[in-house]
């Protein structure tokens, strides 16, 4: 953090807070959520599997006639509106409603609206003389029901009213930070779902590593009891998944001069030199030859600011500038299972071991899920600080031009407007190399075929002298350091960005 900016401008830096942002959950009824299992659910109860609909009528009357006690038990009047109507948004009605309102806990708000829903049908196999229900998708009246919840805030859980009843359940992780801070008796101040001020950012921070996952499972649970009754009716329980997270880091300025004095110029950088092996290192991954999914960068205004955002497939991290004196770091995931961590492995026969593996989907993944997060934020939040500060980097890169001496030998500094300096620096910023390190032999294999081993290993004993990279432990292996690696992006975007096209248009310009 230190280095992210210079000392004038951390001087005037209010705090830093990392906490998750908008999280949406799915829920999902055991076994019926898969068709086999509704299959199974019906035979086991007697019920004929062309009889489904008329298992599921009674199921969605009892959903609709506990949405109108609802409404009617908190004096309000369920609006019905239409689904994709473009000049309707249910968060800005709910906003209207809560000025008159006020933020006390309780149901704000309930809305109803067709919209499309997973179901089943029934199917006959002629060829098997087998009867079951098959996957298919329909419309149903779903209601959304907005509540303030004593310790979540703002919530919200989507109610379809056809089997097999997948629930959607959404809060705001700075909403609970803030009930956190309110009990604590710690001083905020709160615009939008961003903090403008904290009294004590070291104790916020502690409360988002500290998010209770049993209690948060218990409070989904009677949600579901309380807008879906059914579930009590089944006699069955809900499996409850991520569908969505977005974490933020905020560094929070204390007036909005301050950031605007180098957020044009570091996003203007930011969007030409970020590549897809950048986001790829961002996101912990390495960034392979046969990848199809979608990358890139798309740089947009909004009126709460400008906004960039770097995507790769389910993932992007985006940085904006929030009311203009927050520089936000979000990174959003849409499938979890995206990242891989180190856990215990259920095998088919029973045993158990303990590896590296895709993350679970559960919401019990969510501390883990919190690690990797900001893991990608503090990276992206290394990429930009050489960017931010630029008379930061100018003493890097002057540090790494001096020539060393070490051992009563002499080791000359780096040129970085020399081709050969310029292709070394730009073989050690690879993203596999970020992640995992790289070895003598890699680095000549793949970028420097045309030096031996031994002039390779008295390039790495120079760049170890200079402080651009270290060795791990007792290993042949090499990893680029923080300087290393600021320096290296720096000198790069300058040559590449600044020298060369001025120098390319002075040759034009000359008659």
């Amino acid at each position: 953090m230190d280095e992210l900016l210079s000392e004038r401008y951390r001087a005037e830096l209010d705090g830093v807070l990392s906490c998750y942002d908008r999280i949406v959950i799915t829920g999902s009824l055991q076994p019926l959520c898969y068709a086999q299992g509704m299959t199974q659910y019906l035979y086991q109860r007697g019920v004929r599997i062309f009889d489904y609909p008329k298992f599921a009528e009674p199921l969605r009357e009892r959903i609709r006639a506990n949405a109108e006690a609802l409404a009617e038990a908190n004096g309000l009047k369920i609006e019905f509106t239409r689904s994709g109507k473009k000049d309707f948004r249910k968060e800005n009605r709910v906003q209207q409603i809560l000025k008159q309102r006020g933020d006390q806990p309780g149901l704000v708000h309930i809305f109803g609206a067709m919209e499309a829903c997973s179901s089943y049908r029934p199917w006959h196999d002629k060829v098997t003389g087998k009867t079951y229900l098959k996957p298919d998708s329909s419309k149903c009246m779903t209601y959304y029901f907005y509540f303030m919840d004593r310790q979540l805030g703002l919530c919200y859980v989507r109610v379809p009213t056809w089997c097999p009843f997948r629930l959607q359940f959404y809060f705001n992780g700075h909403s609970w930070l803030a009930n956190q801070l309110k009990e604590r008796g710690i001083a905020y101040t709160m615009l939008d779902n961003a903090f403008i001020h904290i009294a004590d950012y070291a104790v916020a921070n502690q409360l988002t590593n500290e998010f209770d996952m049993e209690f948060l499972h218990l409070r989904l649970d009677e949600f579901a009891r309380q807008y879906c009754p059914v579930v009590a009716e089944l006699r069955l329980h809900y499996h409850w998944s991520i569908m969505q997270a977005e974490y933020a880091t905020d560094l929070v300025f204390k007036n909005r001069e301050t950031l605007q004095a180098f957020y044009p110029l570091l996003l203007e950088t930011l969007t030409h030199a970020v590549k897809p092996a950048d986001i790829a290192t961002f996101l912990g991954r390495k960034l392979s030859g046969n990848y199809q999914g979608e990358m890139g960068n798309r740089f947009n205004k909004r009126w709460l600011g400008t906004r960039l955002k770097h995507q790769m497939g389910p993932l992007s991290i985006k940085l904006y500038d929030k009311f203009r004196f927050i520089l936000r770091i979000e990174t959003t995931v849409n499938n979890v299972s995206f990242f891989q961590h180190y856990r215990k492995v259920q095998h088919r026969d029973g045993s158990t071991t303990t590896r590296w593996a895709p993350m679970k989907k559960t919401i019990h993944s969510l501390p883990a899920l919190r690690e990797v997060l900001f893991a990608a934020n503090q990276r992206y939040l290394k990429f930009i600080s050489t960017i931010a500060t630029p008379q930061v980097g100018v003493q890097k890169l002057h540090k790494l031009a001096e020539t060393k001496t070490e051992d009563n030998h002499r080791h000359k500094g780096f040129n970085l407007f020399s081709e050969e300096d310029t292709c070394l620096f730009r073989s050690l910023l690879q993203g596999e190399f970020f992640i995992s390190g790289f070895t003598n032999q890699q680095l000549r294999s793949q970028y420097l075929p045309h030096k031996s081993v031994s002039q390779v290993t008295r390039l790495l004993k120079r760049l170890r002298v200079h402080g651009v990279i270290k060795k791990v432990g007792k290993r042949y292996k090499y990893y680029l350091t923080d300087f290393g690696r600021e320096t290296a992006v720096m000198a790069l975007k300058l040559r590449e960005m600044v020298v060369i096209p001025q120098l390319a248009f002075a040759s034009i310009a000359q008659p």
